[in-house]
């Protein structure tokens, strides 16, 4: 194994080794192939022949004599052409007159012919391979920018403060102008951080160099001196130190004691149990041996072996036959007698199997406990479920917040007991979840983890999911839409109706009994076929509000014929004991309706209930729903917020349906909002 790790090594300066020129010792710059078909630097072919043409000047006619000579050049550089440029001569004269020279590779004798230096050809596949290898070697070692996504840019300056390297971009959207951020130390790229001085949060210019045993955190002199620490107990930073590494150790040694005694349950409780199996297979092996000796008893005391084996043995065929036929008499009673064979003992061991789905759910939530970290409880006030669910939950008091926390929740069946919970890790303290089942109910649980200790579970909150999928829409300000009795918002998710201005408009018309109208109102969008649901909230100092459907063909009736449906003529309790005025009043409505008002809740009367029955006021829901299965021909008006049906009739639905609202007097409606995925975003600190 380790020569496979040193291989990729090896092999990387093996490479390196092929791209170094043999004159300078570095890699290869504009290599030219010489006619022994090694290359050499272009700048270095330059360097030696004006090395050897120098020499033959200063050496005189007897050295020109001699052969050419070997010349190892160990750091040749541009400095001897500069030389020779600052000398005076021309731009010509940096050609080199000579042509032969030694191969620093293989020393072979080079004659560049007359052309010289101009008749050798770049090495173009050696000078890419030698760039590439390069830009490898830049990449190796160049820091990238921690924060850049894929694919990371190379950083350009590093944070001390941050202990993090930046590229430009992302240092500008990390340290704004303006911000204490921007007063961070700034250095060229490196890894290399030093050690943050911890400062004293309430002196800021002043390191921390004393430990507070009272409330457990580092601190000044200042502090110890004249600020909230000034009457606590406080030791050195070494000592501090001493002691909660002493602490650590501890607290290992008893959480290792801790599983030791788990361990040593479980073994006992193994043993215990394969003792229980070993005796009860021994003490049934016993019995069914001794109900083997004795039915074998039987057999050999009756005599029917030996008989059976005589009969066998005889060769006289009449004898034979007529002993067979008693043979076979005798062996039929014993048969009989085995069909009312039992076991002696069970040979089923299902008593013994051991059921550990409890204890390995027990054992999944083992974890550290601490006095210090509460238990979060699940606020039911801004939790909620519509189209989607909305968990938050909040510290008691002024506790401190966990780091991070974990939301568990689960669906509850009748049929199941327990159901698998389903669990997401949340940083702040509300989380929506989707794709929940219609018409169910879930329990919900979080708890707290701060490093490695986490609090006890919440206690669980059951919420309910509406009994279809949400249908969404706005009040229609087209169709029907009187602009003077009615007030919608810019969103056009909340109408109110003018308080009194209605009554005055009606005034004229008391002497002939019709005091006042309603104000319909309907939603933009309809619907054809399927379940749908919908919520509102009604404003608690309503006067009338009618919430309900309306079919297409109802709507255009009533645009054409509008009616006074409050008028007294249609009221549904003028006195008489006849039902009639209760379906008269149900023709004359436009839309299929119930009324509310007054914080009631009116359920319509039954033709054959009793008049005046209290059952039928309900205090309203903050929330209404209205559920229409337009398939089934049914409309139900539920509790929001309990999700409960108050009241179901049928309807019908022979036309396009529209969710319809009727006001009169001081009324407001507001329709529930759609929860997002940043619904309700928690803050920790409000």
């Amino acid at each position: 194994m380790e020569g496979d790790r040193l291989e990729p090594s090896v092999t990387i300066k093996n490479i390196e080794r092929e791209l170094i020129c043999p004159a300078c010792k570095e890699l290869f710059t504009h290599p030219l192939i010489l006619p022994c078909q090694h290359s050499i630097c272009h700048k270095c072919v330059k360097e030696i022949l004006f090395t050897l043409e120098d020499s033959f000047t200063d050496g005189g006619s007897e050295s020109s004599n001699q052969s050419s000579p070997r010349i190892r050049i160990h750091s040749p550089s541009m400095d001897r052409i500069d030389r020779i440029s600052r000398s005076g001569r021309k731009r010509n004269s940096l050609t080199p007159r000579a042509t032969m020279f030694p191969c620093p590779g293989c020393r072979h004798d080079i004659d560049l012919g007359e052309r010289g230096i101009s008749g050798l050809f770049r090495n173009l596949t050696l000078e890419t391979i030698v760039e590439r290898y390069r830009q490898a070697a830049r990449a190796a070692t160049a820091i990238m920018c921690d924060f850049c996504k894929p694919p990371a840019q190379e950083s350009t300056k590093s944070c001390m403060d941050c202990s993090a390297s930046y590229c430009n971009e992302c240092f500008k959207v990390y340290h704004p102008w303006g911000t204490v951020k921007a007063q961070h130390e700034y250095v060229g790229p490196t890894t290399n951080f030093r050690p943050k001085i911890l400062m004293c949060p309430e002196h800021e210019m002043e390191r921390v160099n004393m430990y507070c045993e009272i409330c457990r955190r580092p601190v000044c002199h200042l502090c110890k001196l004249g600020g909230s620490h000034a009457n606590h107990r406080v030791t050195t930073m070494s000592t501090a130190y001493k002691a909660l590494k002493c602490n650590g150790e501890r607290a290992k040694e008893e959480a290792a004691q801790n599983f030791d005694k788990l361990f040593d349950v479980l073994q006992e409780k193994r043993s215990v149990a394969l003792r229980a199996i070993e005796t009860s297979k021994n003490l049934r092996l016993e019995k069914l041996q001794t109900q083997i000796e004795e039915y074998q008893g039987l057999l050999e005391n009756n005599g029917l072996v030996g008989y059976a084996q005589e009969v066998l043995k005889e060769t006289d065929q009449s004898c034979f036959v007529q002993t067979a036929k008693q043979l076979h008499v005798r062996i039929q009673k014993a048969t009989e007698s085995l069909k009312s064979f039992r076991p002696a003992a069970e040979t089923s061991f299902q008593d013994f199997v051991v059921d550990v789905a409890k204890q390995e759910e027990v054992l999944g939530d083992l974890s550290f406990y601490s006095n210090g970290l509460d238990v979060p409880e699940i606020n039911e006030e801004k939790s909620k479920i519509y189209n989607k669910a909305v968990i938050g939950w909040e510290y008691p008091g002024k506790a401190d917040s966990a780091d991070i926390y974990v939301l568990e929740y689960r669906k509850l069946n009748k049929d199941e007991d327990s159901a698998t919970w389903e669990e997401i890790e949340v940083c702040s303290k509300s989380k929506v979840i989707s794709d929940l089942d219609n018409n169910s109910s879930y329990a919900f649980r979080v708890r707290g983890y701060k490093g490695s200790i986490c609090s006890p579970w919440s206690r669980e909150v059951i919420l309910h999911t509406p009994p279809a999928p949400v249908f969404s829409f706005l009040f229609d300000d087209k169709c029907g839409y009187n602009s003077e009795h009615l007030l919608l918002n810019p969103r056009r998710s909340s109408v109110e109706s003018r308080a009194g201005f209605p009554l005055l408009l009606g005034a004229e018309r008391i002497q002939v009994g019709c005091y006042t109208t309603l104000d319909y109102i309907i939603g933009d969008t309809g619907i054809a076929k399927g379940k749908h649901f919908w919520a509102f909230h009604v404003e608690a100092h309503s006067y009338l509000v009618k919430v309900g459907v309306a079919s297409s063909a109802k709507i255009q009736e009533w645009l054409h014929n509008p009616r006074d449906v409050t008028s007294p003529r249609y009221e549904q309790d003028s006195g008489h004991d006849s039902g009639s005025e209760d379906t008269c009043f149900e023709s004359s409505q436009p839309f299929t309706l119930v009324t509310l008002g007054m914080r009631s809740f009116f359920i319509p009367k039954a033709p054959a209930a009793p008049k005046g029955s209290a059952s039928r006021i309900l205090p309203m829901p903050s929330c209404i729903g209205v559920c229409l299965d337009y398939d089934k021909g049914k409309v139900g008006f539920y509790d929001a917020d309990h999700m409960k049906c108050l009241y179901e009739r049928q309807v019908d639905c022979s036309g396009i349906m529209y969710p319809a609202f009727a006001l009169m007097g001081g009324s407001g409606i507001h329709l529930e909002e759609a929860i997002t995925a940043n619904y309700l975003e928690y803050q920790d600190d409000i």
